[in-house]
C-alpha cells in the first residue's frame, strides 16, 4: 500500500473515532425533553398512607410474603370513573430462571383495567411503560395488546430521547446501528430476560442501558384525585420482592399527572392524559404536612440535601436496592462524622430472577460505610430482591422527612439518564403514618416479632479491592446495568 491510501485510511479512521466520541458526548449531555427533571411545588398532603410488601422467614422457618401495594392499586382502579394513568417499568410475566410460583401481577392488573374500561367506556385509561416489555421491539407483549384492544392508551416510552447512560456503546450504536429494525421473530440470540430468543438489533438497544424506570399511579376517587408512587413493578417474578409505596390525595396527585404527561408527549402521545382544571381541595397541611413530586436528578438533589440537613443525634434510616452514587455515599460518610445516628439496610445484590449476581455495587459500598463506622445490615433474601428504596430522616426535634420511590441511588438512576419518580413528604415526627414507616424499618432492621428480615454485616462482608474499583469504574463510565 502506497503512502496516499494509508494516509486516507488514517484520516477515515480518525473521522470515525471523532464521530463516535462526538456522538457519545452529545447524547450524554443533550438537553432533557420538556417536563422532565422537575421538582413540583410543595403542597398540602392529604390522605397519606404507607404501603409495603415484605418477604421474610417466620419463627417456624417458613417463608412468608405480605402484600399491600398492588392490592391498593387494584382497589383504586375498581372505583375510577374519569381517568386512570399508570407508568410502570416492568409489566410482563417473564421469569428468567426464577421458575414459577409467583403472583400473576401482570395478568391481574391487565384484567382489572380491561374490566373497568368495559364497565365505564368513557373512562380514560393510559398505560405508559418501557420497551423492555417487548424486549425492545423483538417480541409481542400480550398484556399490552389486550389493553390496546380494550381501548386503553398504551404508550411505549421513546428512550432515544433520553441521554446516554453508556456513552461508550451508545456513540457507536448511533453511528452504525440505530436504524436496524428489532424485528419480531428475528430471535436467534438468547433472550436475557426470559426463555426463547431475541434479535441482534434488540440486544444492541438493550446495551444502551436506558430505562423508563418510573412506577406511578393516578386515578380519580370520588371528588378527589389520588396518586401513588412506589418501588414495585407489576411483574410476576417480582411479586415476592420487598417494596414500598406512598399514597396521597390532592394537588400532589395532579402534579404527578403533569409529570406523566411530559413522558407521554416525549413519546409521541401528547394528548392522552387529561390534566384537571384548577387545583384540588387539599387537606390541612399543618396536620398532614407538605408533599412534592421529584423526577430524575431532583431525586439526587433532595437525597443529598436530606442527608446534609441531618444533625448530631438525628436518626437517618435508609433502605436501598442499589447504593452507588458518590455524592450520596459521601454525604452519608459526612453525616456519620457529624454524629448522625445512621442505619443502612441494603440488598446483597446476589439474586436476579434465578441468576446469581456478584454483589456489585452494594457489597463494596457497604464495606466502605462499615469501615467508617456506619451500621450496615443486609436484607435476608432467598431468591427475591430487597427492592425498597427510601430514606427517612427523624430529627430530635421538628418535622420528619420521607423520600421514597423508584430511584436507586446510582449515577444511572439519578443523574438524568433514567426516568425516575420519587415523592418527598414532610410531617410531624409523631404523625401516625410517619411512625408507621419508622416501625417498618425498625422491624426489618431488628427482626421484630421473631421474623427474620435482615442479616448482620458479616454475612456478606466483602473487602476485595478489585470489587471496589470495579464498582467505581462501572459507576463512573456507565458500563453497568445498575
Amino acid at each position: 500500500m502506497n503512502r496516499r491510501p494509508r494516509h486516507l485510511l488514517r484520516l477515515f479512521l480518525l473521522l470515525v473515532l471523532a464521530t463516535w466520541a462526538g456522538l457519545g458526548w452529545w447524547h450524554t449531555h443533550k438537553p432533557m425533553p420538556a417536563g422532565l427533571d422537575v421538582a413540583t411545588p410543595w403542597v398540602a398532603a392529604g390522605e397519606i398512607a404507607f404501603l409495603a410488601d415484605s418477604t421474610y422467614t417466620a419463627p417456624d422457618g417458613s417463608r412468608e410474603t405480605d402484600r399491600a401495594i398492588f392490592d391498593e392499586i387494584l382497589r383504586l382502579i375498581r372505583g375510577a370513573e374519569r381517568q386512570v394513568v399508570l407508568d410502570m417499568f416492568l409489566f410482563n410475566d417473564f421469569a428468567g430462571e426464577a421458575g414459577g410460583g409467583h403472583r400473576q401481577l401482570s395478568a391481574e392488573l391487565t384484567d382489572a383495567l380491561v374490566r373497568r374500561k368495559r364497565e365505564r367506556p368513557d373512562l380514560r385509561v393510559t398505560f405508559i411503560t418501557d420497551p423492555i416489555n417487548t424486549v425492545y421491539g423483538s417480541q409481542v407483549a400480550t398484556h399490552l395488546e389486550r389493553l390496546e384492544r380494550a381501548g386503553v392508551n398504551v404508550v411505549v416510552t421513546d428512550l432515544d430521547r433520553l441521554r446516554a447512560s453508556n456513552p461508550v456503546w451508545s456513540g457507536l450504536w448511533r453511528l452504525c446501528c440505530q436504524w436496524l429494525d428489532p424485528g419480531v421473530g428475528a430471535d436467534w440470540l438468547p433472550n436475557p430476560l426470559d426463555e426463547g430468543g431475541t434479535s441482534p438489533a434488540a440486544m444492541m438497544r438493550l446495551l444502551n442501558f436506558k430505562a423508563n424506570h418510573r412506577k406511578t399511579f393516578v386515578a380519580d376517587a370520588g371528588d378527589r384525585w389520588v396518586g401513588l408512587v412506589t418501588s414495585a413493578n407489576p411483574h410476576d417474578a417480582s411479586s415476592r420482592h420487598d417494596n414500598v409505596a406512598l399514597r396521597f390525595a390532592g394537588s400532589a396527585a395532579i402534579d404527578l399527572l403533569a409529570t406523566e404527561q411530559a413522558v407521554a408527549a416525549m413519546s409521541g402521545a401528547p394528548g392522552v392524559i387529561d390534566i384537571p382544571e384548577g387545583r384540588a381541595l387539599d387537606a390541612d397541611g399543618k396536620a398532614n404536612g407538605r408533599i412534592r413530586i421529584l423526577t430524575e436528578s431532583r431525586v439526587r438533589d433532595a437525597a443529598v440535601e436530606l442527608v446534609d440537613a441531618a444533625e448530631a443525634g438525628d436518626r437517618l434510616d435508609m433502605a436501598m436496592f442499589y447504593l452507588a452514587h458518590r455524592a450520596v455515599v459521601d454525604a452519608l460518610l459526612a453525616a456519620q462524622r457529624r454524629g448522625v445516628r445512621l442505619r443502612v439496610l441494603l440488598d446483597a445484590n446476589r439474586d436476579a430472577f434465578g441468576r446469581e449476581k456478584g454483589g456489585i455495587p452494594n457489597r463494596p459500598v457497604g464495606m466502605e460505610l462499615h469501615r467508617a463506622g456506619v451500621p450496615v445490615r443486609w436484607c435476608h433474601t432467598e431468591g427475591e430482591q430487597c427492592h425498597s428504596k427510601f430514606l427517612l430522616h427523624r430529627p430530635a426535634q421538628g418535622r420528619a422527612t420521607l423520600l421514597l420511590g423508584s430511584a436507586n441511588f446510582t449515577r444511572r438512576n439519578i443523574d438524568n439518564y433514567n426516568l425516575e419518580t420519587d415523592v418527598e413528604w414532610r410531617a410531624p415526627a409523631d404523625h401516625p403514618v410517619m411512625q408507621e414507616v419508622a416501625v417498618h424499618f425498625r422491624e426489618r432492621w431488628g427482626n421484630g416479632e421473631g421474623n427474620r428480615h435482615s442479616l448482620p454485616f458479616k454475612a456478606f462482608a466483602d473487602d476485595s479491592a478489585w470489587q471496589y474499583w470495579r464498582y467505581r469504574l462501572m459507576e463512573a463510565s456507565g458500563l453497568s446495568t445498575f
